[in-house]
């Protein structure tokens, strides 16, 4: 039985520290941090490390307690087009794989980008309101494979 990406990845503890590293960079970031500038959940990094954990093969923690794929994509519509946020975005997801210490096998850190840049583009679907995003879509996976 092959491994998920949530498991080779050291489970909940390890997306907790990919998700603490991550949002760390980019609020540091003076083109990215514009995205929390408005403010942002007081549990952002714990909410981000189980729809990231969810997604990748771990438990069901997000959709079983914090909501669907419609309500992650809602959180990032109606704000326009924002190609160089995204791909700073990227650049700091890549950066804090480091920070979290993740294992530092070429196959788990290809999958994980390449992850996070589909996710990415998702996010970025619905770019003039909210309320185009429909309604109950599934949590979107990932496998070892691409999109699951």
């Amino acid at each position: 039985m092959t491994q998920t990406i949530y498991e080779a990845a050291g489970g909940r503890e390890a997306f907790l520290g990919l998700a603490r590293a991550w949002h760390e960079r980019c609020l540091a970031d003076p083109i990215v941090s514009h995205a929390f500038s408005h403010g942002f959940h007081p549990r952002h990094s714990e909410r981000l490390a189980a729809y990231w954990a969810e997604a990748l093969g771990g438990p069901s923690d997000y959709t079983e307690s914090m909501g669907d794929q419609s309500t992650v994509l809602r959180m990032h519509s109606g704000n326009g087009e924002h190609l160089e946020m995204d791909e700073r975005a990227e650049s700091c997801f890549a950066l804090a794989l480091n920070d979290a210490r993740l294992p530092d096998d070429p196959k788990l850190r290809t999958a994980l980008k390449d992850y996070f840049h589909w996710a990415n583009t998702t996010m970025s679907a619905y770019p003039k309101s909210k309320g185009d995003v429909p309604a109950g879509l599934p949590l979107a996976r990932w496998s070892w494979d691409g999109p699951a």
